[in-house]
């Protein structure tokens, strides 16, 4: 069974609820400190932690007066706009006592179908984390409308989650796990300790509607595992009330744990690999010894680049005598990359105009045969 301190890269999704009192609409402190502390802790252990939170609209609306309930889009929109400041303020003055930089992303569906978009958030994160950032992600509920939305952010959290390549997902939730029943309901209840893989009679027991510890909450909290696990990354639901609730878990807290049903490294090879290619390239003896050697491809060892592709798209690597190496996420496109092969990494930004990227594909973005 997966346990948090095997954790190599942690996202963890919190809900307004926890966050925001009901009935004050004021933020929960004491709950905020205890939960930084706990992130604290575990970064201790050189874990990256990810933050995927909801609150902005409930801390925006009572700063603006709005009525209890259901919001019209643009009433949510704008509340949304005023809650991310004071969101994001909470969460730097948590995290600063113990010395950890935060930072603030906000993202839409659209960034994850989007390729381009996909990579511009994945190369922001990675480079947060490798600063030793602590990113806190949500919803940019000011501009998204229901076509560009995730809608909730158990769902959110695991393509987050996908995205870094994470290895654990913890659900802060209103429910100490999974159950074959609604346990406020039903008395004999089951909670599963381990999900090792989500069958149909699974899918069955999270039901169709409601939130929380209704049905639907579990349903959506059950695509969030599908994703994830998918993706290489275990899981987590676990009750997110009392304090210090990453120590509680840790310390053998009642949770469910959705076993990973691969590797994060492995599942985004196999993406890559699965991929319809829109170019190619055409590689020097030596850029294909330092691609065999576990290199990224850069621009110098490039002989030829054929095709119509922007960045992102996949390309087909090919060594001098055109026999197939693999398949990358090309940095460039087709135009650019045909107009730094060949050349410098330093020499990218006065051939181009921007300074870009350093390597024309990321070791991490290529799948070699």
């Amino acid at each position: 069974m997966a346990a948090l301190s095997d954790a190599r890269r942690l996202v963890v999704k919190i809900g307004s609820a926890l966050l925001v009192d009901r009935g004050t609409g004021d933020l929960r402190a004491d709950w905020l400190t205890s939960l930084a502390a706990d992130v604290a802790a575990i970064r201790m252990r050189g874990t990256d932690v990810v933050l995927v939170s909801s609150g902005s609209i409930a801390l925006g609306r009572g700063v603006l007066g709005l009525p209890s309930g259901e919001l019209m889009l643009d009433q949510s929109q704008a509340a949304a706009a005023v809650g991310q400041i004071r969101l994001a303020r909470a969460y730097e003055e948590a995290l600063a006592p113990h010395g950890i930089t935060c930072a603030q992303v906000l993202v839409t569906l659209e960034d994850s179908r989007d390729r381009r978009r996909y990579l511009n958030s994945r190369a922001t994160m990675e480079t947060l984390l490798g600063l030793g950032v602590t990113p806190i992600v949500n919803e940019n509920d000011t501009i998204a409308t229901d076509e560009i939305r995730y809608g909730d952010n158990d769902r959110l959290a695991a393509q987050v989650a996908v995205t870094i390549g994470a290895d654990m997902l913890v659900l802060l939730s209103d429910v100490d796990g999974f159950y074959d029943g609604n346990p406020q309901l039903k008395a004999d209840a089951h909670r599963f300790d381990v999900i090792d893989k989500i069958t149909p009679r699974i899918e069955a027991m999270a039901g169709d509607a409601g939130s929380g510890l209704s049905k639907g909450g579990m349903k959506t909290k059950l695509m969030a595992a599908r994703l994830a696990t998918e993706a290489g990354c275990a899981m987590a639901i676990t009750l997110g009330s009392p304090l210090n609730p990453l120590k509680r878990l840790q310390d053998g807290a009642n949770a469910t744990w959705f076993a990973a049903q691969t590797t994060p490294k492995a599942a985004r090879k196999h993406w890559i690999a699965a991929m319809k290619t829109a170019g190619t390239v055409v590689l020097d003896a030596g850029a294909v010894a330092a691609l065999r050697a576990g290199k990224s491809l850069l621009p110098a060892g490039v002989r030829q680049v054929t095709g119509a592709f922007g960045r992102g798209d996949p390309v087909l690597i090919l060594d001098p005598a055109g026999q197939r190496l693999g398949t990358g996420l090309s940095a460039f496109s087709a135009d650019e990359a045909r107009a730094i092969l060949g050349r410098q990494s330093r020499d990218i930004e006065d051939i181009l105009g921007y300074k870009g990227r350093s390597v024309l594909i990321h070791r991490d973005d290529m799948v070699l045969q």
